[in-house]
């Protein structure tokens, strides 16, 4: 199989990348398959065939109507010893977007359902893609460089495999003018 298995809508934050990107290519799988540093919006998304012009519209009007925003990762937080992670200061804003996209396409829910609460956060690492003491490690070098600061102004609809470097951008989706 050459072309992508599944599809994903996330939030890039170009932001993060000089303080986050060094650790995420040792310790989360995603970026090593060239998924950037992101909120994740909904994933899995529509398998890769079914994307056609009319779910990027559908999509690309419910993302429209969020509006862009400034957001801060000034902290370090953990989903138990599993997944180290950033949060964002404005996880009702990112919050709504997820619950928009995920009410658009209910037969898609976020991360198939498996959450009760989906928590936007930005994962920086992975237990078993890392020991704990290169998740602690990884965390206290990152702790030194934050706050990073982002303003959210689109998502991007992606495509890829679980092999390396297989993600791409099918479409980028602008966040509303509205401030």
């Amino acid at each position: 199989m050459h072309g992508p298995t599944q599809t994903a809508v996330i939030v890039p934050i170009h932001a993060a990348e000089a303080v986050v990107a060094r650790h995420r290519l040792r310790l989360d799988p995603a970026a090593a398959r060239g998924v950037p540093a992101h909120i994740t919006v909904l994933y899995p998304f529509v398998a890769p065939q079914d994307v056609d012009e009319d779910v990027v519209s559908r999509l690309a009007t419910v993302i429209a109507a969020t509006p862009a925003f400034d957001c801060v990762f000034a902290a370090c937080r953990w989903f138990g010893d599993d997944l180290l992670w950033l949060a964002p200061d404005r996880e009702q804003e990112f919050r709504r977007l997820i619950d928009a996209v995920a009410a658009e396409f209910p037969e898609h829910p976020p991360y198939e359902g498996k959450h009760d609460d989906v928590v936007p956060h930005l994962t920086v690492g992975v237990a078993g893609h890392g020991t704990t003491e290169q998740l602690r490690a990884a965390e206290a070098e990152i702790r030194g460089r934050l706050p990073v600061r982002a303003t959210i102004e689109h998502a991007l609809l992606i495509a890829g495999t679980d092999r390396p470097n297989s993600w791409h951008t099918v479409a980028t989706l602008p966040l509303g003018t509205e401030r």
